[in-house]
């Protein structure tokens, strides 16, 4: 199919964004303030059972969809033992209609991967759309950092592969075996820059000017880079900084002028099999940690200058799915959906049965739930878990990429790139 002209192109996203005045974009991973929560509500009751729009096969990775200004943008991989290659996606949110689509030769897995070998493969970076100049930012399990004009066709604006870059080493044994599954950490907009994990020796976090791919500035951690999604903004003490999950702790980092990069606090955390996963969940000026293995523990840490300070710990855990905040309570799932309450850490329900899935918060107290299959509406402020809408069969394969919300859209995929899109949108009203 042939891909839609620059003029027509703006013109769709234009008449998109005027339809869609007050609604909260999905632009990156977790949402708009990598939280998964929005302002947006659930549609619920009158949008459900949600209407299914479409789906498509986008190919293999554990890359999540996001949604901005109408347009739905995935990653996805597809090739044989010789070679393969990704593919970034502009689909119309609403149709599925291919917008424009972009190609690059890449392994299936990174140059230094091992462990683990057959659950995982392809992209599982989720990308991120910048607003201010509709730059979209992705970044392959093999270290090729990109940025495409999403206003353009998906026009090429700059390119640096991280491996070739910084020599970026296989990451050292942890406890249980070496493991290593490539670059896992989804892009951050912050400010002119775009920040990414890179890992040991370089520096674990750096960020780098949106417009050009020149490195602004470096972490003074040398850590080797976690397999979470990545960094999350906090503020601690008025000054900016961010929380990101490394391969053996939680490192906290000044981003304000003159101190980008600086250690403001760290706490051990690490895994057995590399595996820490979940992104960290910031409430404040504290941030809420969670995994697996021989830690098997969630945590809410307090951060301030002059450290770290445990509040509570609890042995409720999941092992990939990141914490949602909401309002007092604390959402993951591992298998089931849990809630916990955020003063204390004491679990307040379980159910459901979700294997590997994602959740999110939504402004009228809704969490939407998406595993083993199904897409679930709950009741955020019950005693009880309760479920208020269900769709089964939604997809077939393992459900680690996050479901996301935007403009009534509510986008789900699998591990093999099955991606499908609802509307919980309420019906338009009649003449």
């Amino acid at each position: 199919m042939r891909e839609i002209g620059a003029q027509a192109l703006a013109a769709v996203l234009v008449a998109a964004f005027a339809t869609r005045l007050g609604a909260a974009d999905w632009p990156q991973c977790r949402g708009p303030a990598r939280t998964d929560v929005t302002t947006e509500p659930s549609g619920h009751p009158t949008g459900w059972p949600p209407k299914r729009l479409w789906e498509k096969n986008v190919g293999q990775g554990c890359t999540s969809p996001i949604l901005a200004r109408g347009c739905l943008y995935v990653m996805g991989w597809k090739g044989t033992e010789k070679g393969g290659t990704d593919s970034v996606w502009c689909l119309e949110a609403r149709t599925g209609k291919k917008l424009w689509h972009r190609t690059y030769p890449v392994p299936y897995q990174g140059r230094v991967r091992t462990g683990d070998e057959g659950q995982y493969g392809g992209p599982s970076s989720t990308p991120a759309f910048d607003a201010e100049t509709t730059y979209l930012y992705t970044l392959s399990v093999d270290g090729d950092l990109a940025c495409w004009d999403a206003a353009r066709n998906g026009e090429p604006v700059w390119r640096m592969n991280l491996y070739d870059e910084y020599k970026v080493p296989q990451r050292p044994d942890v406890g249980g075996g070496r493991r290593d599954y490539g670059f896992t950490s989804s892009p951050l907009i912050l400010g002119e820059a775009v920040v990414v994990e890179v890992g040991e020796g370089a520096g674990t976090v750096m960020a780098f000017d949106k417009k050009t791919g020149k490195r602004r500035w470096r972490s003074a951690c040398a850590e080797p880079a976690g397999h979470s999604s990545g960094p999350v903004p906090i503020t601690l003490d008025r000054l900016p900084c961010l929380a990101t999950l490394a391969l053996s702790k939680l490192v906290i980092l000044r981003t304000d002028p003159g101190h980008e990069g600086k250690t403001v606090a760290e706490y051990p955390w690490q895994t057995d099999f590399a595996c820490n996963i979940a992104t960290p969940a910031v409430t404040g000026q504290a941030v809420l940690l969670t995994s697996n293995y021989n830690v098997s523990r969630t945590a809410l840490l307090e951060i301030s200058g002059s450290g770290v300070r445990q509040k509570w710990s609890t042995r409720d855990h999941a092992m990939l799915s990141s914490p949602v905040i909401h309002k007092g309570r604390v959402y993951f799932i591992d298998t089931r959906l849990s809630c916990l309450d955020l003063a204390t850490g004491k679990t307040l329900w379980k159910g459901g049965n979700f294997g590997h899935g994602s959740c999110l918060a939504t402004g009228d107290d809704k969490i939407l739930a998406f595993g083993n299959g199904a897409l679930v509406l709950v009741d955020a402020t019950a005693d009880t878990y309760r479920e208020l809408a269900r769709v089964e069969e939604v997809v077939r394969g393992t459900c680690y990429p996050h479901v996301a919300l935007s403009d009534g859209i509510v986008a789900c995929k699998d591990r093999d790139g099955s991606l499908v899109c609802f509307s919980v949108a309420e019906p338009a009203p009649g003449p």
